[in-house]
């Protein structure tokens, strides 16, 4: 069972909301592995004494071009999707832009003067930690610079060969390419907003998304009591899940920035997020965990 915790705009409590459902289901007596796949930004780690046990680098295959064989033709400029290939032929400049590449090999294809090679260069590195002896969190970070996490999520979504009950996603915020490739690999996603026109906006956007994917998802309400009911008004007349809501409260605020579980102050939090791990896990295809 792998969920995904997911929101089309960043700061609407997506982190928070993996955090704390992976440790009361931790505590529950499940065999919990949490996945921070927000690869730009990741904090996850931030909330647990954790101790690294793996570290492995993420690469791709850069080219590289021999100007003693170009011919300064122009073709792996034009071949290039990414603008990854500056050139100035009338001065014979030619430079490959690596933080810019997606490693296609389009330009390998177009020499016809076999001028291109390739390098490897690290994108980012994936760490597996442990909370007591068993694997619990894997983090995918993106080296600074490098223009897309993609690499780096897909490589952290591909340790996944340890057992365990259920998988938890923290999504990268958005709907583009790093939210579609986190939520293919998850059979349920729980996206996170905010009652506010602009939390509502970037619903909508990841609502329709999932959709055209064909994902099952429901919707958790956080920092409830602000802005106004649209978000409300939405979810009933697209007949959307409301999995939860989390009230606006600055103990909540102050527990986070403190990198506490709130979960740990909060008992009917932790017994809301418990049910509501209950009524996923039984409705999408595990049996029940301890109480």
């Amino acid at each position: 069972m792998k969920i995904a915790i997911a929101s089309g705009k960043g700061g609407t409590g997506k982190t928070f909301v993996a955090t704390n459902l992976f440790q009361v289901l931790r505590e529950s007596g499940l065999e919990i592995l949490l996945v921070d796949c927000d690869a730009e930004a990741p904090n996850a780690l931030a909330f647990f004494d954790s101790r690294q046990t793996d570290c492995i680098e993420v690469k791709q295959q850069v080219p590289v071009i021999d100007p003693d064989k170009c011919t300064f033709c122009g073709k792996c400029h034009e071949y290039c999707a990414y603008n990854a290939i500056f050139m100035i032929s009338s001065l014979e400049v030619i430079k490959v832009m690596d933080d810019l590449c997606h490693a296609c090999g389009a330009c390998l294809y177009a020499c016809d003067e076999r001028a291109i090679t390739e390098k490897p260069v690290v994108l980012g590195h994936v760490s597996s930690h442990t909370l007591n002896e068993k694997i619990s969190l894997v983090e995918a970070r993106t080296r600074v610079g490098v223009m897309t996490p993609v690499p780096v999520i897909k490589a952290a979504i591909k340790t996944l060969d340890k057992q365990a009950d259920i998988v938890i996603f923290d999504a990268p915020p958005g709907t583009s390419c790093p939210f579609i490739h986190t939520v293919a690999a998850a059979g349920y996603v729980v996206l996170v907003t905010e009652p506010t026109p602009f939390g509502l906006s970037d619903l909508k956007r990841s609502v329709e998304t999932l959709k055209q994917m064909g994902k099952p998802f429901g919707v958790i309400v956080n920092r409830a009591g602000i802005g106004n009911n649209e978000v409300y008004q939405y979810l009933n007349t697209e007949g959307i899940d409301l999995l939860l809501e989390i009230p606006f409260d600055k103990k909540i605020a102050r527990i986070c920035s403190n990198s506490e579980m709130v979960v740990d102050h909060n008992p009917a939090l932790k017994q809301q997020l418990l049910d509501l791990g209950q009524k996923i896990t039984d409705k999408h295809g595990i049996g029940h965990h301890q109480r």
